[in-house]
């Protein structure tokens, strides 16, 4: 069996978790609970829904679960948009997260559109 370690889709979303926790941590003590919180998990989901609708061995079930990675890294990105115009966020970690972002989204978008037609 193919390991879901070997998707690119999954290590590029692995990385974003990693960058997003980078990220976060020099954020103000005040937002741990809200912003902080919400980012990492959202980050987290993104990796993790990849992660389980792989494993059920079902096309239905694994273009499920990427559409629900994709929402979740739509709530990542809407969120590093906030952390910027709060001046949480530095210019060039906004650049490197936001790239990253993209990346992850075109992958699974793509991902999704080829498991979706078998």
């Amino acid at each position: 069996m193919f390991s879901y370690k070997k998707l690119i889709v999954y290590q590029k979303a692995k990385a974003l978790v990693i960058l997003t926790y980078d990220v976060t941590s020099s954020y103000p003590k005040s937002e741990l609970f809200g912003l902080v919180s919400q980012m990492r998990r959202a980050a987290v989901s993104v990796a993790s829904n990849i992660v389980e609708g792989y494993v059920k061995q079902s096309s239905k079930e694994y273009s499920r679960f990427l559409l629900i990675s994709i929402g979740s890294l739509t709530e990542l990105e809407i969120q590093v948009e906030l952390s910027k115009e709060l001046n949480f966020i530095k210019p060039t970690q906004y650049d490197k997260i936001s790239s990253l972002i993209d990346e992850v989204g075109k992958l699974l978008y793509s991902t999704q559109k080829s498991i979706s037609k078998k």
